[in-house]
């Protein structure tokens, strides 16, 4: 005889087949990227058909985003027809920046004219790892020229919007990714850091960002480290379980690995839902060197540093004991030398030299900067960076975690911040005004990130950033995690 229990455990199952076959395309964007990973191992939905769905979101929303420079899903069906590993998120559809990281058989184009036919015959060390995790990999998101820029913008593919208010910018370089996942494309999405690249976007996208700490992510093989150790890669999600269980998979050193992070004590997901304890918050409200500052963004700020002395937190207003020009003036040094052997690079490969018509006006004056930049410039800036990273390390002795807005403003207008832009001087400037707070972690090393906990009146998405000690995500993970479950913002959707 079947039992009730059985009955009822059967017309469960088959109400969940329904909820997933029927309609997928709308409803697997109730579900991150652990949840859809399940929902394939449970045999509810196959990848293919979860790719499909994706596939039917992404043509909707794309159009108005400009978020998806690079589609091949002919690609992704090769994929998971030669069979996926076991991996924590077997399945589960997953785009690529179109920058620093390679996709056997497709184009890198870093959005710049020079890269336009590059196309690398191997796999980056990243990507393996991605692949091993199961991800299926079907397209890549947009990003400015050579990912210099706090906003999505480029003459090669033009602006990508924010979903919240298509005209203004969804943050950058990794602005298609935070859109992308914003309007539940994808649940999240390949990003890199090098000044605040996915902290930027995930503030004004209404995401979940987390930089990890300097050497956690590998950057090989043909080339171990990113803008010489001011950059990083990891993603921007939905949750703070897939930024977790993601950071597990693709973490620790590779062969050649000219240094690495800590090793972590355990699994990071494992430090999603277990108690932060009571944590001692610096806060830092005022920008480093006294730009203006967004009233939302002091608003945002100031409200998380309620919220978390309301979850047993001890918040204390700080300054840091920096000389902030002369870190600024570090890490734009190792960012332009950076850049200019960049382009110097792509020069040999091209057998010609990069010529003004080859670059954005903006990319090509950082290029110029950097050539004139002497060696011994150079070679002090990495000195302060790493000095930086010992005052910073002294401070938190005292601290378990920074408090500060990720933004100096809200989302600002397309155009304001381009790289086509014909006055570079006032380009600078606005990046100066817009993102005040985020370079410092790429100077440190130090893993960040931007928690979406606040909306403007305007219904912007304001970001809030937590700086935690070198090597330490674990605190950044719990704490998100507890930010999370008090004050939920996935269900927060635009209207794209």
């Amino acid at each position: 005889m079947v039992t009730r229990r059985e009955i009822i455990r059967t017309a469960t199952a088959a109400a969940g087949a329904a909820l997933t076959h029927k309609g997928l395309a709308a409803q697997y964007r109730q579900y991150d990227g652990l949840g859809l990973a399940q929902l394939i191992a449970k045999k509810q939905i196959t990848p293919i058909e979860l790719l499909h769905a994706i596939r039917a979101r992404a043509e909707l929303v794309n159009p108005k985003l400009n978020a998806l420079c690079q589609l091949f899903f002919d690609k992704a069906e090769a994929q998971i027809k030669q069979g996926l590993p076991e991996g924590p998120f077997r399945g589960v559809p997953f785009p690529l920046k179109d920058l620093g990281h390679q996709l056997a058989g497709t184009p890198t184009t870093f959005a710049s004219r020079i890269y336009k036919d590059n196309v690398p015959n191997f796999d980056s060390t990243l990507v393996e790892r991605y692949k091993r995790a199961g991800l299926v990999i079907f397209g890549k998101t947009t990003t400015p020229e050579m990912g210099i820029a706090p906003t999505t913008e480029s003459a090669m593919y033009g602006p990508t919007r924010n979903p919240w208010n298509l005209e203004r910018t969804p943050g950058g370089s990794s602005g298609g990714a935070a859109a992308a996942v914003a309007t539940h494309v994808v649940p999240m999405a390949h990003a890199t850091d090098g000044g605040g690249s996915i902290r930027i976007p995930a503030s004004c996208c209404g995401v979940f960002g987390l930089k990890p700490t300097r050497g956690r992510v590998p950057f090989g093989p043909t080339q171990l480290e990113g803008w010489n150790g001011l950059s990083i890669a990891h993603a921007v999600t939905l949750s703070v379980r897939d930024s977790a269980a993601l950071l597990d998979s693709t973490g620790g050193a590779e062969i050649g690995s000219p240094y690495w992070a800590p090793p972590p004590a355990r699994p990071f997901l494992k430090e999603v839902g277990s108690d932060p304890g009571k944590l001692r918050i610096a806060l830092l409200i005022d920008p480093p060197l006294g730009t203006p500052l967004d009233p939302e963004c002091r608003t945002a700020a100031a409200e998380a540093a309620k919220l978390c002395e309301s979850l047993g937190h001890r918040i204390e207003e700080a300054k840091l004991p920096l000389d902030f020009p002369v870190v600024a003036a570090a890490f734009l040094a190792v960012q332009r030398v950076s850049f200019a052997r960049g382009i110097e690079d792509r020069a040999r490969v091209l057998g010609r030299a990069v010529t003004e018509r080859d670059l954005e006006p903006v990319a090509w004056a950082y290029y110029q900067l950097g050539l004139r930049a002497r060696a011994i410039e150079y070679s002090r800036a990495i000195a302060t960076c790493q000095s930086t990273g010992l005052t910073v390390a002294k401070f938190q002795q005292t601290y378990d975690a920074m408090l500060s807005p990720t933004l100096g403003k809200r989302p600002v207008p397309l155009g304001v911040l381009s790289l086509s832009h014909s006055d570079t001087a006032a380009v600078l400037r606005g990046n100066a005004e817009f993102s005040p707070f985020t370079r410092l972690a790429n100077v440190t090393g130090q893993p960040a990130m931007s928690v979406p906990l606040h909306w403007s009146a305007d219904g912007l998405p304001v970001g809030v950033m937590f700086t935690a000690r070198f090597g330490d995500e674990a605190t950044l993970f719990r704490l998100a995690a507890q930010l999370e479950k008090a004050r939920p913002w996935a269900n927060r959707r635009p209207s794209v």
